[in-house]
């Protein structure tokens, strides 16, 4: 698999609410996707919705798979927080500074999803100590859109309602709690009507679990991509005239083939602070960088890219500009995996190492999401 570096600029998930928005007369907001133009539109984020995956299984996805679209990049790493992150900033992962799954700051591990300490034996809640409006310090580009007059509205299952996650990367809009798909297609419409000018965000997750547990193309998978694909075509049957539904995810996902487990192998752990991520890119904090680069690298060679930090920003990983305050979430050493290789840990993450699907890495299997639209 070669490396796909994110189109940050011109085709990546941070870019699409922005080209929404100057259709919706944002100041400053600019359409580089080609998307603008509904007064009225609703994005619906698929979590684990890989654009080759998609196409591979378009029988079971026959709306989506009718609707016109293109893939577009996720943005590095390919994994939920840091997505969602981009998509509700509007702004790549150097710049919100969500810059993975875990990382490091203020003294702590963070998981970016939970909100809570990573690595730890039970939740530890971090939104007091990591207060996460100044973790993720940019205006979200849902603010910019409610500053202009835009109805946002945020559709989303309950439990999001005031995490640190939504806090940090989906702040601006008007929650809407849903519990299931009814009351997502529901919420939806009801949202696009509650005003001239909308951008109703809505979200869905189970396809991301099921492709953890049992893998992306499973049966269980199959079945769930199914389903979302009824819900997609449920709310683009009940779009105002003059709206649009655009669909899109925050990754793809690949099989697990050979795994490394970073807690047991010998000398892996030798010089190293700490270790974030997750299976698929892993963030390793070192004062010893070039041993523990040598050392990591006799152990995985080909099978990763594993770079300095200094090189992976400089060859735009997270993005054009990296923020200053950014710079030190980023692991001394960044690996990502290549092929079908992961690198669990299984004293540290007991529950994901057992997981089937993964992802995170700059593969286009995971970099690779659909930007599909459906207007009426």
């Amino acid at each position: 698999m070669d490396l796909l570096v994110p189109r940050y600029g011109e085709g990546s998930l941070s870019d699409v609410v922005p080209s929404l928005l100057a259709g919706l007369g944002v100041p400053g907001a600019v359409d580089v996707l080609g998307v603008s133009g509904p007064a009225r539109v609703c994005v619906l984020l698929v979590d684990g919705l890989g654009w080759r995956l998609l196409r591979e299984h378009g029988e079971d996805a026959p709306f989506l798979s009718s609707l016109a679209g293109r893939a577009i990049t996720a943005g590095f790493p390919a994994t939920t927080a840091s997505s969602l992150a981009a998509l509700g900033t509007g702004a790549p992962t150097g710049e919100h500074g969500l810059v993975g799954f875990s990382f490091a700051e203020g003294g702590e591990l963070l998981n970016a999803l939970r909100w809570s300490r990573y690595d730890a034996a039970g939740h530890v809640d971090l939104r007091e100590s990591l207060v996460p409006e100044s973790v993720q310090l940019r205006r979200t580009a849902f603010e910019a859109a409610a500053g202009a007059g835009v109805a946002v509205r945020l559709v989303l299952p309950r439990e999001h309602e005031g995490s640190g996650l939504t806090r940090a990367a989906l702040r601006g809009g008007r929650f809407e709690a849903v519990l299931g798909f009814g009351d997502l297609v529901s919420r939806v419409g009801r949202a696009l009507r509650s005003a001239d000018r909308v951008l109703c965000y809505a979200y869905h997750g189970d396809l991301d679990a099921l492709g953890h547990v049992y893998g992306p193309s499973s049966e269980p998978w199959r079945w769930q991509l199914r389903f979302v694909d009824r819900v997609a075509e449920a709310i683009a049957a009940g779009l105002p005239e003059g709206g649009a539904l655009v669909v899109t995810a925050d990754h793809g996902m690949v099989t697990a083939g050979e795994r490394v487990d970073l807690d047991t192998v010998g000398g892996l752990r030798e010089g190293v602070r700490a270790v974030a991520g997750e299976a698929r890119v892993r963030h390793v904090y070192t004062d010893t960088p070039d041993d523990v680069r040598e050392r990591w690298l006799s152990v995985l060679g080909e099978r990763v890219w594993l770079v300095s930090r200094a090189e992976a920003v400089a060859a735009g990983w997270f993005g054009p500009r990296v923020a200053g305050h950014v710079l030190p979430r980023i692991g001394d050493l960044v690996v990502a995996a290549r092929d079908s290789l992961v690198l669990v840990r299984s004293e540290a993450e007991r529950f994901q190492a057992g997981f089937t699907g993964h992802h995170g890495s700059l593969t286009a299997v995971e970099q690779e999401v659909p930007l599909l639209v459906a207007g009426r």
